[in-house]
């Protein structure tokens, strides 16, 4: 990985975006880039890009000579108007910042936009990563673009249609970060759920999530970021029963609970889908926990429809919730829909963020006296085997230690742990 005089890299958005950040780090160093400051933006809402406009401005007010560079998903739908900041000096796509050729011609001053048409690519995840800088567990790409057209959504447009990795290319290079001394890694991409369906005999991610834990035996833990509940993979979930290296977490897009809001944003799934999901991968593997991605305020939603995602929630055992307030996209067809006021909007984000620190204050309750796995990340905090967030109390250990600890409380969202050791000698 680059070294101290590395470029610096701002990341918006999805663990996708992690993964990509590490490779834009690599390339823009190699091409001699070590002054530039870049911008790895996010499309998903408009406060995303608020906010790296904002970051933009202030980086150049405190860095007036460095070089700043801005790539991402919202450069690769608008390069135009990231172009026109006064405090930018080049756009990068999506897929030529992945590239060194793009790092290169920068370096030499070519051009000062190089967006390429993402539409027309066809090939995914060219750079594999050995380690990451500053992360503990490694993020792995597996596949890159989305084929399904959500009506709210603008992100095929930044990232182009499903291009899946080769399983024998993925399984390299997991075990270069398994050599690298990563002990989880997370497979992540835009649609993971989609992986697979453009390769030879159309392999599941469930053979894919097979194949990885059985090649590698050093690997110590396997997470997968967010899965479309459209999509029921039963090698995924026989998988899930029998690996207790598979983490029992599943994040999951269900974006509402009203049958109606989910065709009118054209999801592939209704509520009792993402119940039914969630009730055979608990039956599968009891300790299971659950998150999911949800949209509050779409245009047309009323107060029943909105109580339907509340009873959503309730019925399928979700515990972390990821609430967004609807944010219309120009381009997409819910943008073109009667919008709601904002105000009713945020209040019904308010409703569902209040209902998911509920279930979470519950469920962490209910985690006091109970015995976990903690993966150690940095100041003796880190995550356990269904993600919640883990304090370890006694002496600091080194990030990356994995450690079977008893739950003794928690501060706010945070689990208060003691190592098994510990517990042992107290009792002895």
């Amino acid at each position: 990985m680059s070294g101290r005089n590395a470029p610096r890299v701002e990341t918006f958005g999805c663990r996708l975006n992690i993964w990509e950040s590490e490779v834009v780090r690599d390339q823009a160093s190699g091409a001699g880039l070590n002054d530039a400051i870049i911008f790895n933006t996010c499309a998903v809402t408009a406060e995303a890009e608020r906010q790296a406009r904002q970051a933009i401005r202030r980086a150049r007010r405190e860095n007036p000579d460095a070089r700043i560079v801005v790539t991402g998903c919202a450069a690769q739908i608008a390069p135009d108007n990231w172009d026109a900041m006064p405090e930018v000096d080049h756009v990068v796509g999506n897929h030529d910042k992945l590239t060194a050729p793009a790092w290169q011609a920068l370096a030499k001053g070519d051009a000062p936009v190089i967006v390429s048409d993402v539409m027309q690519i066809r090939e995914t995840a060219t750079h594999m990563l050995d380690a990451f800088s500053g992360h503990t567990r490694g993020f792995l790409q597996v596949q890159q673009g989305c084929d399904h057209r959500c009506t709210f959504c603008i992100i095929p447009y930044g990232r182009g249609n499903n291009r899946s990795a080769g399983p024998r290319q993925i399984v390299d290079a997991a075990a270069r970060l398994v050599d690298g001394g990563v002990a989880e890694i997370v497979l992540t991409g835009v649609d993971i759920t989609s992986w697979g369906s453009d390769l030879p005999g159309r392999p599941r991610l469930g053979d894919l999530v097979a194949m990885l834990l059985a090649e590698l035996p050093g690997l110590r833990r396997l997470r997968l970021s967010s899965i479309d509940p459209a999509e029921p993979d039963a090698r995924l979930m026989d998988v899930l029963a029998r690996e207790d290296r598979l983490m029992p977490h599943l994040h999951l897009s269900a974006q509402h609970g009203d049958d109606t809001i989910l065709k009118r944003m054209k999801r592939r799934h209704l509520a009792r889908d993402l119940v039914r999901f969630c009730d055979e991968a608990r039956h599968r593997r009891p300790d299971v926990v659950f998150g999911a991605d949800l949209i509050a305020g779409f245009p047309t939603e009323d107060e029943a429809a909105h109580d339907a995602t509340r009873r959503m929630i309730e019925r399928a055992g979700l515990t972390y919730l990821h609430v967004f307030p609807y944010s219309p996209r120009e381009g997409t067809p819910a943008a073109r829909m009667p919008q709601l006021a904002g105000n009713l909007v945020k209040a019904r984000a308010d409703s569902l963020r209040k209902l998911g620190h509920e279930r979470l204050e519950r469920f962490l309750g209910n985690a006091v006296g109970s015995r976990d796995q903690m993966l150690v990340e940095s100041g003796n905090t880190g995550h356990g085997r269904n993600y919640a967030k883990m304090k370890l109390e006694g002496d600091f250990l080194e990030p990356g230690t994995l450690v079977d600890v008893t739950v003794t409380g928690h501060e706010g969202a945070v689990l208060t742990v003691v190592a098994e050791d510990r517990v042992s000698g107290d009792r002895a």
